[in-house]
Parts: structure tokens; sequence; C-alpha cells
């Protein structure tokens, strides 16, 4: 076993959720993003992350989100459209003190009203955190 796939479960790609041969599609990059992050989450799935024009079906995506981008429950709803059943959402902002923090509130608020529930919070990379959404489990009857 490779040194990088020993240690990819404690690495912030491994942590958040993602695996060999997934495909991610990548909303919200610019220049702050955390390139680290970026290329331990592309050597763990061995694919290159797909920008926000990809049109065929994700396994999971990733959305690095700042105070004053937007309306983040928009962004969450738009993510939704390729992902594949089962598949989830990490969203990534910065940490608290770090220019465009999030509060946590705010990302349990959209993940809720975009019909989905947060499933933890995990220290990604030095200044972003990131939370996993999924959609809600089945009612047991």
């Amino acid at each position: 076993m490779s040194t990088s796939a020993q240690t990819a479960p404690q690495s912030g790609a491994g942590r958040l959720g993602f695996a060999a041969g997934q495909v991610i599609q990548e909303f919200g990059y610019d220049t702050d993003v955390d390139d680290d992050l970026r290329f331990a989450i592309e050597d763990l799935t061995g694919t290159e992350l797909e920008d926000e024009d990809y049109a065929d079906v994700a396994d999971a995506v990733l959305i690095w989100w700042r105070e004053g981008d937007g309306d983040l429950v928009d962004a969450v709803v738009d993510a939704l459209t390729n992902l594949a059943e089962g598949a989830f959402i990490v969203v990534l902002a910065p940490k608290a003190g770090r220019p465009g923090h999030v509060q946590a509130s705010d990302i349990e608020e959209a993940a809720t009203t975009a019909g989905l529930h947060t499933s933890g919070t995990v220290n990604a990379c030095d200044d972003w955190t990131g939370t996993r959404l999924v959609a809600p489990k089945s009612v047991r009857r």
C-alpha cells in the first residue's frame, strides 16, 4: 500500500469522506482556496476536480463558500443538480477569525432548506472547515 493511501483517512480529503474513483464537482473556486487540499482530493480520488460547468453525474460536490458569496441555499440546490443518488456535498468555509467566515448555523439552515442535513464538520486544512451535507435517511416503518 502506498504512503498516500495509508494516510488518506487522516488527511483532510479522507476525513471529508472522499474515496478512490469518485467524480467530484467543485463550486466556488477562487484564489483563496487551499490548493494542497484540492490536490489531496485529486490524489485520493484519482480524478481531477470537475468545474461548475460539468454536466454529468458527480459522486460528491465540493463548495468553497465565504460570507458574502450570495445565497448558500441556492448554491446547495444548484449542487444537487448533477449529484448521484446517495452522494454528498461538502461545504468548505473559512475558519472562525478568518476573512469570509460562515457560521455553522448558516450552513445547517441552508442544508435543511435544501432538504439535506449536516453529518459532521471537520478540520479540512489550515484555513478551512468542511461540513458534509447528506440526504436524510428514510423513515423506518
